[in-house]
């Protein structure tokens, strides 16, 4: 019986490393110099071979895992805290057990960054507990949900913060967006003398413009032409009609010529403050938004850091920007694929569209093996995806305009952005466009028993009846919408489910939205089928999902945080079904 638990244990561990993407040997090592050290490396001294559960070598790291079905076998100390190096103790406990395997690593071979991971239990309860090996010392890190951390795409990262305890490029470029929207907004204010909701209209004008320097028709030197001729270029380029609609954006960007202010030069300056701004933008956030491959809302967050010096943050509006880690979030809930559909109805600064291309151009670059930009470009998958699979709309004009030229900057053929008001908009009609995928963070507190049209709940059910049948939906709401009592509100959510499956509800963080009061949540539903009787929903509580609020930056990523939305995941897609200290099903 207890080589059978041992058994399925290892498959259970050989199952994750599988899921988490990591190419593993079993029982040994494919690389020679670690497979030579391990010729001797018997648990009972005998100087006979001794092989761990598994090694994967990631990089220029070593991974080494041992497990034990009894998690009573995870780790045995001394009585003085340390661990346990007696030959008992390595052969009977998980951790110790992967401890001497890393050392003889770690001291035998060029391999010098090893981590010993201790695995005890199954899939319903288990500890999995990593040290990081440096010749014969240790240090034991916080135990983990999953092997995540470990894969290719987040070792490096996990060893920056873990390790060496430093900030990693995410926090580092995460900081400096701050600081340069700080800076950005006081020289807006005090050189531009600019409206809250001008600014950001600015700063897209100008990055639009910025972009027809790849086709020669701006130049920063002497900022020669009229900048919206440049910009109207810019919109003709992108293919953005008809031309009601391009006339739209220049009218929002008149801003930038009509705004004296912005035209003359100033003696504190020695420039005009258009041409400030421009030289600032161009260096600061334009070439990332250009050529660096993220799925990060750069103009978004700008904006978002705007409202936040301007002393408001569009509430009013019920406008609350989405932060990068739902985004992506929900492309996972999902399962978004290369030939999906997305459609976003609220898209504010298009947050839900950048994620969403982003995922879809990275499968396909990878299905495919492209492996520089002219092949990506070139791609017709990679095309369709930009010019066809990506719908969005916006009421407010300079939201609208702000995502139109987010989409623009990243690649978007046609910028399928609308601005119009989703609620009037004929479901059946956008049915037509084939929408397979639903994102949507809805207006928030706009409802009321004067205006009930405008409750959350009936955007989703506006939404939902806008995808096609067996469409994926996956929307953000505060948590009382999902509960609300008015009969307005129990209607709505009845005829949902007349028309339409709730998968689950998913509680997030409280302050995933920092500052505004909402406590928020997800909702995925299957649109088009009917709600089932004896269907089981999953009612998840991810309130502690590895993101804390730090002082003067807002909600920063943990360590734990890369773990923890994999753990969600696991039992999300049913790979878990046992309740946890932070995900419970």
């Amino acid at each position: 019986m207890g080589k059978r638990k041992e058994a399925e244990t290892d498959l259970w561990v050989a199952k994750q490393l599988d899921g988490c993407g990591i190419h593993y040997d079993a029982q040994g090592c494919g690389v020679k110099e670690i497979a030579e050290a391990l010729k001797s490396a018997s648990k009972r001294g005998t100087g006979h071979a001794g092989y761990p559960e598994y090694v994967a070598v990631i990089g220029g790291f070593v991974l080494v895992i041992e497990d034990k079905a009894d998690t009573a076998r995870h780790i045995e100390l001394t009585d003085k805290g340390i661990l346990d190096t007696s030959e008992k103790a390595t052969t009977d406990y998980a951790v110790n057990g992967a401890y001497h395997y890393a050392k003889r690593i770690a001291q035998d071979t060029s391999f010098h960054k090893v981590f010993a991971v201790g695995v005890s239990g199954d899939a319903k309860r288990h500890r999995i507990t990593p040290l990081y090996v440096e010749g014969a010392d240790y240090r034991v890190l916080p135990d983990v949900e999953s092997f995540i951390s470990f894969n290719a795409e987040n070792i490096e990262e996990y060893y920056i913060r873990e390790v060496l305890g430093q900030d990693t490029d995410i926090e580092r470029e995460t900081a400096e967006i701050l600081r340069d929207a700080a800076a950005l907004h006081e020289d807006l204010r005090n050189y531009g003398n600019l409206k809250d909701t001008d600014k950001p209209l600015v700063v897209s004008g100008i990055l639009l413009a910025l972009n027809e320097q790849i086709f020669r028709n701006f130049a920063i030197s002497d900022l020669n032409g009229d900048p919206i001729k440049t910009i109207e270029a810019g919109l003709r380029r992108a293919r953005v009609s008809p031309d009601v609609k391009r006339d739209k954006l220049l009218a929002q960007f008149s801003i930038i010529r009509d705004t004296r202010k912005l035209n003359e030069p100033d003696a504190s300056l020695g420039k005009t403050p258009l041409r400030w701004f421009t030289e600032f933008l161009n260096e600061k956030i334009f070439r990332s938004i250009r050529y660096i491959s993220s799925a990060e809302d750069y103009v978004g967050r700008f904006y978002g850091e705007f409202m936040s010096y301007s002393g408001g943050d569009g509430q009013t509006l019920g406008i609350i920007l989405t932060p990068k880690h739902i985004t992506e979030l929900f492309c996972d809930l999902v399962d978004l694929r290369p030939e999906d559909v997305v459609f976003d109805p609220c898209c504010g600064t298009g947050g839900f569209l950048i994620a969403a291309m982003h995922r879809m151009t990275a499968q396909v670059i990878r299905e495919k093996g492209l492996t520089d930009r002219q092949q990506v470009e070139a791609d017709s998958d990679v095309r369709r995806i930009r010019q066809d699979q990506l719908y969005g709309m916006e009421l407010q004009p300079y939201m609208f305009t702000i995502a139109t030229t987010n989409m623009i900057l990243r690649g978007d053929g046609k910028s399928n952005l609308n601005n119009e008001d989703f609620l009037r908009q004929d479901a059946t009609r956008l049915q037509l466009r084939g929408a397979t995928v639903g994102m949507m963070n809805p207006p928030y507190s706009q409802g009321s028993s004067k205006r009930p049209a405008l409750y959350e709940l009936n955007f989703v059910s506006h939404l939902l009846d806008s995808l096609t049948v067996g469409a994926r939906c996956a929307v953000i709401l505060p948590q009382s919408s999902m509960t609300g009592k008015t009969r307005v509100e129990q209607a709505i959510r009845e005829d949902i489910y007349r028309h339409h499956t709730l998968e689950g509800v998913i509680t997030l963080n409280p302050d995933t939205f920092y500052n505004v009061g909402v406590m928020p949540c997800v909702a995925v539903f299957t649109a088009g089928r009917p709600h089932p009787a004896d269907k089981v929903c999953r009612f998840i509580d991810f309130r502690d999902d590895g993101y804390q609020v730090a002082p003067h930056v807002g909600l920063i990523e943990t360590e734990a945080a890369v773990d923890r939305r994999q753990h969600l995941l696991d039992v999300w897609t049913g790979k878990l079904d046992a309740p946890t200290k932070f995900c419970v099903a």
